[in-house]
Parts: structure tokens; sequence; C-alpha cells
């Protein structure tokens, strides 16, 4: 399939929810709890956003689709551990369970429905709450993250539908460096990350001197912030951003908006409010009107302190909505 550049008309912002991927999230008291997609729901009922929105749900990834990112090897793991429905699909914080590897599929199928309806001119922006899986390498899974949901769309943008140089924005506390080493060679694929600093926080990686490899050097930016920092260094980092975007001209723009940033959440130490996520939305919105395709992809990602899970989505969804 050809690349196009025609501009999108209608307005409408594509929501994929459901209860094929509110079953991804794990048991027992676990951060990642299976009442997150039902939290940002509520809220968004309450938003008075509905003539905005399209509905599309979710649809399991194939084998095909998930090979384009996954090595076979991981999948077919995934795959027994589902089966048996115990142990662990990572190190330690991934607890396997039945039916975890349909659970995954479908967030990867979600954010590829997003993908065709965006890429099929449809609309231009969508939101999916229970998707940015940004910590799953090609090879294993890692920190909640069973399958990788970004690179796979990443592969797929490609691969069926010619789309060359791609933004990956990621404002989540946690670094996403499921993306950014799966890519880390790719000078097509533009990636930017603020988040909380390694020295500090999991996954220990996303460091200022990490630009990108080869070929890439210079297309990575990687914006560590201290524990603490609140919306005055979000907008401060920002402002970096935006220089490096506007250099590369991106085609499509994937912004993972993790609410884990945010104040209070139990497992991280930033402290933004929903005006940081707004922000970001509303910038690349505009910016991807400037470059003449509209195309923002935004996905929920991490966020456990579910008042800003809520809030914080549904404030993403308005400025997709507005912008």
């Amino acid at each position: 399939m050809t690349n196009t550049h025609h501009k999108v008309t209608n307005h409408k912002v594509l929501l994929v929810a459901g209860d094929a991927i509110a079953k991804y999230g794990f048991p027992d008291g676990h951060a990642f709890g299976l009442d997150r997609h039902e939290a940002f729901m509520s809220e968004l009922r309450r938003a008075n956003l509905e003539s905005h929105l399209m509905h599309a749900s979710p649809r399991l990834a194939t084998l095909e689709e998930l090979q384009l990112f996954h090595v076979p090897a991981h999948i077919e793991r995934v795959m027994e551990l589902s089966r048996i429905g115990c142990g662990f699909v990572d190190n330690g914080d991934t607890p396997a369970f039945k039916g975890v590897f349909e659970a995954a599929s479908n967030v990867v199928g979600a954010t590829l429905t997003a993908v065709e309806h965006i890429m099929s001119t449809q609309v231009s922006r969508a939101f999916i709450p229970i998707a940015g899986l940004h910590h799953a390498a090609r090879d294993h899974a890692a920190g909640f993250c069973v399958f990788n949901d970004i690179g796979v769309a990443i592969e797929v943008l490609r691969n069926q539908y010619g789309i060359k140089k791609i933004a990956y924005v990621d404002i989540d506390a946690h670094h996403g460096d499921g993306v950014f080493y799966a890519f880390d060679h790719d000078p097509d694929l533009v990636f930017v990350d603020i988040h909380e600093d390694g020295h500090f926080l999991y996954p220990g990686t996303g460091h200022a001197d990490e630009t990108g490899e080869g070929k890439a050097v210079g297309t990575k930016l990687n914006l560590p912030l201290p524990s603490g920092a609140g919306d005055m260094e979000f907008k401060a980092a920002w402002s970096k951003v935006e220089i490096h975007l506007q250099d590369s001209k991106p085609e499509f723009v994937i912004l993972q908006c993790g609410v884990d940033s945010m104040a209070d959440d139990p497992l991280t130490h930033l402290r933004f409010t929903e005006a940081a996520h707004a922000h970001a939305t509303q910038r690349l919105c505009q910016l991807a009107d400037s470059w003449g395709h509209g195309r923002v992809l935004a996905l929920g990602g991490g966020g456990y302190n579910r008042s800003n899970v809520a809030r914080g989505w549904t404030r993403v969804v308005k400025e997709l909505c507005l912008t």
C-alpha cells in the first residue's frame, strides 16, 4: 500500500477500548490491575466528549503481525505460559495468567486497529487506554509489558503503509527502553523521551548521552528529570522536544502518555499535573497538522494512581478532540 498525505477533514477521535484490553492487567493487588480501564472510562463518560468520538473494538493481533517485531521464541514462550497460567513472563514483575497471550495480543491488535483507521483517513487522531507497553523487547517481556504494541505498530507502518519517518514521544515516568533499543540504529525513528532519571527509577536507562547508534546518532533525545520534577521542568524539557521534532518532520506521531509521571503515583517520583499531558498532546496535534497529515496516535501507557489514570487520560482525549 502506498503512503498518502491526504489531509483528514473529519476531526472525530477514534477510541479503541473494551473488555478485550481491559483484561490486560495482573491480579492479587498488582499495581497494573484490572481496574485501570474502567477508572478511565468512567471519567471519560462524565466529560461530555461523546459527540467527538468514534468507537472501535480491539482485535487479536496475528502471529505474523507479532513477528514483525518479536522473535518467535518469545511469542512461543508467552503462549506456553498463557496455557499454564502461572509463573512470570519476565524476571518477576509481570505474572503469567491463563489467557495472558490473548490479552497481550489484543493490546497489540487495538493499536493496529487505530493505525488502520488513521491510515485509511477515517480519523487523524486516536487514543487507546490500555496500550503503549514500551518495556517489552524484541526477545523478552519486561516491566508489566508482554508484547510491545508500539514496536509492532512501527513495523506495520513501515511494511504495510510505506511510512518512513515516524516520531515516538514518551512522557511516561519510565524510560521507553523497549522502543529505544529496538530502534537505536534506525535514523528514521525519531525518538523523544521525558522521564524520571534512571538513577532513581526502573529501568535505569535513558541517559542524556544516549542519542542513537551509527547512522541514527542524534535522532534520539532522552531528557531525564530529577525526582520531584514538576510542570515547570516538563515545560523546559518540552521546548527541546519541539526543536528536535521540527528538524525531522515525521509522517506519523505516536505519543505514549503514561500518567505515572503525575504527582502521587505510588511507583514513581515525578510531580506533573494533567496540564503537562494536555500540553504535550495539544502541541503534537498542532505540529502534526503543520506537517500536513495530522496523524497522532496516543497510547495510555503507565499510571498506577487511579485518579490520575482517570483525569490524565481524559484530558489527553479532550485535547485530541479539540486541537
